[in-house]
Order: structure tokens, then C-alpha cells, then sequence
């Protein structure tokens, strides 16, 4: 069953959004999209600033291998140091299919 994983966080003061995008983007491309299991990634930001990032992954256990890997994994590094980590919110769930 597909598994929907979603992470809520705040970028660091210093971060422009439009620099975050970028780095995102990279970090995508470069880590999310080569990982087993992989199958969407959307990201949204609300009027506030918070970022909501929302992956679809074909197994749960595709999932926690990628997050095991997530913050040691070079690609991932400059994302990482423009999230403020305080403010990181992560979820799993099963998506239902009707």
C-alpha cells in the first residue's frame, strides 16, 4: 500500500524563500527522485511561511530507509542547514484508495 509521508517546518531567519525553492529543487532531484520506492513529491507553503512537504512512497519500509539515510546523505546537507529543525513536524499515513 502507497505510503504518504508529510513533513511541516519553518526555514531559519536568514533563508529567502526563493533561495529555499532552489535548494528544494536540487535536493529533489539529486536524493528524493533516485531513492527506492519513490513515487511523488509535492511541496507547499502557507501564508505564514510554513513549508508542507508531502511524499508518496510504494512501501512504508521505503520510506523510513530514505529518512534513515536523509540527514547524512551529502545531496541533502544545504537543504537541511536552511530548515530550522526546532519546527520540523513529520507524519505517515496509509493512503486510502476508494
Amino acid at each position: 500500500m502507497t505510503t504518504v509521508e508529510t513533513i511541516r517546518f519553518k526555514l531559519r531567519e536568514a533563508v529567502a524563500d526563493a533561495e529555499f525553492q532552489q535548494l528544494n529543487g536540487t535536493m529533489e532531484k539529486e536524493y528524493m527522485q533516485v531513492r527506492a520506492g519513490f513515487l511523488a513529491r509535492w511541496t507547499a507553503r502557507s501564508a505564514d511561511g510554513e513549508y508542507l512537504v508531502t511524499v508518496h512512497w510504494a512501501s512504508p519500509e521505503d520510506a523510513e530507509a530514505t529518512i534513515a539515510a536523509f540527514f547524512s546523505a551529502p545531496e541533502t546537507q544545504a537543504f537541511l542547514a536552511a530548515v530550522d529543525l526546532e519546527t520540523v513536524q513529520p507524519g505517515r499515513y496509509e493512503l486510502i484508495e476508494s
